[in-house]
């Protein structure tokens, strides 16, 4: 059986029992803001990098509900047939506000914005989790090992070690974060990512001989691709590789390592190609790398990283722990009241909200405000005060996606605007050990409304 293009069914089925339940109730159609945001920083993250928003517009365009979705909710009794006929017609026609891809962000902050309908908002809340709580866990991954990296570059090899769909989605996400290239083909179709690869270890294994391979490499890619040269013995290798590429009419391009004490043998690669007359020969390092084998590489004569598995799963931390809720509803006599959730440790807090980034006298990054306010107007006098910049951008409009933030354009964008936004944070920021944000998040209300259900004051608000 052929799976559906639609992305109306990857959700959790409670969402569509609450229409359902709604639609009877008669609160269905009750103007609403759901607000995306993490009530914390993961541990041993000082902040995080928003990615995955181009995915959300591309998959808000095929969310929708065909005969085939309603064929399978009507058969399999998930909902009734008045939802059902509300779903036959659905598509999203609210506003979708959110941080630009490759900003950082930190506790509290208000990563999307929902507004719509209850019915059509609460319909999109795995979809937006499931992407952000990806994307954003990779790129916040990502970001912290071209840190380590210090201008190195940083490629992705993690296809075979995921998902083959969140492969592609991890390439990109790795992108914005600073990386140069990836392995994954799809990724490069896709989204115009730079391609890498030449040869893995069996091809040398295939070959009689390794200076067969190394041959056949050379007159297949030329002498400027890359060797995989711990097969066999590392020196021989390095020297078999060297002369055969100036046999091929020109110097080595780079060498791979992939075993070993990878530091050890990157000084005494580089001293072997530097006897040889090679030093143009560069050295590249892969094996399972993270942020912190990166780092501990730094003073190795290293030129490039393959990173795979720690990558593609977040080195350590695979969801970014976003969640999505309820902020505010619009009454039947048409007055706006904030919601709030008071559970102990999971309570939020209610209201519309925006965000800006305050800086201090020396241009660095000194706070995260999330502020509550009735309108824009409030806000932005508030910011300026503060001189901070807005952070929230307009995703989707009245239903209609913004396509500036699509494709590949989009995507250097997105890593242009990480690298900046992450050169204006204070230096505790880069740590790549555990510890405090690298800016605290302040939450300033300048509503004169309370909340429907007041908080025990033994509960921050800010969950």
């Amino acid at each position: 059986m052929s799976s559906s293009v639609n992305t109306s069914l990857l959700t959790d089925m409670y969402e569509l029992t609450m229409v359902d339940a709604a639609l009877q109730s008669g609160t269905w159609n009750r103007g609403a803001i759901f607000e995306l945001f993490g009530r914390r920083l993961p541990a041993a993250r000082r902040f995080g990098v928003m990615a995955g928003n181009a995915r959300i517009i591309e998959a808000l365009e095929r969310f929708e509900f065909s005969s085939e979705e309603i064929d399978y909710l009507s058969r399999e009794k998930i909902v009734s047939d008045d939802c059902l006929d509300y779903l036959k017609s659905y598509r999203f026609q609210g506003n979708i506000r959110g941080y630009t891809e490759g900003e950082c962000y930190f506790e509290s902050s208000p990563l999307m914005q929902v507004e719509g309908t209850f019915a059509e908002c609460v319909l999109l809340e795995t979809l937006l989790l499931s992407i952000l709580n990806h994307d954003c866990a990779v790129a916040s991954a990502a970001s912290r090992m071209t840190i380590a990296a210090h201008g190195r570059p940083c490629v992705d090899m993690g296809a075979r070690r995921t998902h083959e769909r969140s492969a592609v989605s991890a390439a990109r996400a790795s992108y914005i974060a600073g990386f140069r290239g990836t392995s994954c083909l799809e990724a490069g179709k896709r989204y115009g990512i730079p391609t890498i690869g030449t040869a893995a270890h069996s091809f040398t294994l295939i070959h009689d001989s390794e200076e067969d391979a190394f041959r056949a490499q050379l007159a297949n890619l030329g002498p400027g691709t890359t060797l995989l040269v711990d097969t066999y013995d590392v020196p021989r290798a390095v020297e078999r590789g060297v002369k055969l590429a100036r046999e091929a009419g020109g110097e080595l391009g780079c060498v791979r390592l992939d075993s070993g004490d990878l530091v050890a043998e990157a000084f005494k690669v580089r001293a072997l190609l530097d006897s040889l007359d090679a030093q143009s020969t560069q050295i590249t390092v892969t094996n399972d790398l993270d942020e912190y084998a990166i780092a501990a590489l730094g003073a190795a004569p290293v030129d490039s990283y393959g990173v795979g598995t720690k990558m593609v799963t977040g080195s350590g931390i695979p969801t970014a722990a976003l969640v999505y809720k309820l902020v505010q509803r619009v009454n039947e006599d048409g007055s706006i009241h904030d919601v709030a959730k008071r559970s102990t440790s999971k309570s939020t807090l209610g209201g519309r909200k925006f965000a800006g980034r305050a800086r201090g006298e020396d241009g660095y990054a000194s706070a995260e405000l999330v502020v509550v306010a009735d309108n824009a107007e409030q806000a932005e006098a508030e910011f300026a005060r503060r001189n901070a910049r807005p952070l929230l951008v307009d995703l989707v409009t009245a239903g209609k996606p913004n396509r500036t933030y699509v494709g590949k354009q989009a995507l250097q964008d997105a890593q242009d605007h990480h690298i900046k936004v992450r050169n204006e944070l204070p230096y505790q920021g880069w740590r790549l050990s555990a510890g405090e944000a690298a800016i605290p998040t302040e939450i300033i209300d300048l509503t004169e409304r309370e909340d429907e259900v007041e908080a025990p004051t033994s509960v921050d608000p800010r969950g």
